[in-house]
């Protein structure tokens, strides 16, 4: 039996997935738009799927879940389903890397602006960016920490919740789950 491609996991082809981009997840404009999370860029797995924080590993959709944003752990494939509970995704950069430290302080400054932008476009109540170190560099804020910013994009509060990715060893899921579950008290229940 040939073994699995070099660049592959599980049969997808990561080294093919560097070239592709993620759709942002967004209600549709006049819709309730509570929370607008932000992820640091794709990973090659989430790339080659299609489906964001889709890593197995990722800790985002059972934090999501256990602090009560959704009503049950939803699948990766199913993103598109957090529309109805006036969530959104996207990324600060859309450049798929294995990791994160691959991207320039440019990247995740340009990043910065993008969002920017995409909220002054379609405002959510709150982003939530997930990586205090891509926020710090994406905003300019050296000194930002875990929880709500002082910082705004136009009446949009921003907020930092942990790096939910797997090699983000800092942060256990029962802590990652009470900091989005602090978020979502802030801005009211599904």
């Amino acid at each position: 039996m040939p073994s699995a491609p070099r660049n592959s996991y599980r049969g997808l082809d990561l080294a093919a997935a560097r070239t592709r981009t993620i759709p942002d997840v967004l209600p549709a404009p006049g819709q309730p738009f509570r929370v607008l999370f932000c992820g640091i860029n794709p990973g090659l797995y989430s790339a080659a799927t299609g489906h964001h924080f889709a890593r197995p590993g990722n800790r985002f959709w059972p934090a999501l879940y256990a602090s009560g944003f959704t009503p049950r752990l939803l699948a990766p494939g199913e993103q598109d389903l957090l529309v109805a509970s006036g969530l959104g995704i996207t990324n600060l950069v859309a450049r798929a890397t294995a990791q994160a430290s691959e991207l320039s302080r440019e990247e995740l400054q340009a990043g910065g602006a993008r969002l920017a932008e995409l909220v002054a476009a379609h405002p959510p109540r709150v982003v939530a960016v997930a990586g205090v170190t891509a926020y710090r560099s994406a905003f300019g804020n050296k000194n930002a920490q875990v929880g709500p910013q002082t910082e705004t994009i136009g009446a949009t509060r921003l907020w930092v919740v942990p790096n939910p990715s797997g090699l983000n060893a800092h942060w256990p899921l029962a802590a990652i789950t009470a900091e989005f579950g602090r978020l979502r008290a802030a801005v009211g229940g599904i």
